[in-house]
């Protein structure tokens, strides 16, 4: 990762005129704390929700129980739920979300390593994906789960 990829996060959002919220799960602000590392990103960079646990999911991005119980915090659909709370309670144009195990642990159905991203934007429907970085330790899973957040973030602002 490093500066190069950040900054032109924060150069694609200043073009577009839009504010990035991020809603963090596995990363517990990883994202927000790479994205406001740069100087002058406030510019840019409306807000951050760490919300760990599925209260804080449900209190702070109004995350549904029935999701949460149905499909698992690790899940696609959670991850559009967060990202979508993230844009609706925040100033912000486009929201990323990440909920994911980063280690050491998992199960056979979600292993170590995966993560599920969301995507909300104002122009844009809601979109998730998922990753299996496998288990490549709990700070390179969470490093990556960053570098991939942004490119993702990088290529909605494009």
């Amino acid at each position: 990762m490093g500066f190069d990829l950040t900054t032109q996060v924060l150069e694609a959002a200043r073009a577009k005129h839009m504010m990035i919220a991020t809603a963090e799960s596995c990363t517990g602000g990883l994202i927000a704390g790479a994205l406001t590392e740069i100087p002058g990103s406030s510019d840019v960079v409306d807000r951050g929700f760490v919300t760990y646990s599925n209260a804080a999911k449900m209190q702070m991005l109004n995350v549904s129980p029935q999701t949460l119980d149905r499909f698992g915090a690790v899940s696609e659909q959670v991850a559009e739920e967060m990202a979508d709370g993230a844009l609706a309670r925040s100033d912000a144009g486009i929201a990323i979300s990440v909920t994911g195990i980063a280690g050491p642990g998992g199960s056979q159905h979600k292993p170590e390593g995966r993560v599920c991203f969301g995507l909300a934007c104002v122009v844009m429907h809601t979109t998730s994906e998922t990753q299996d970085f496998g288990a490549l330790g709990r700070s390179e899973v969470r490093r990556i789960t960053v570098e991939h957040a942004l490119k993702l973030l990088l290529h909605r602002l494009e």
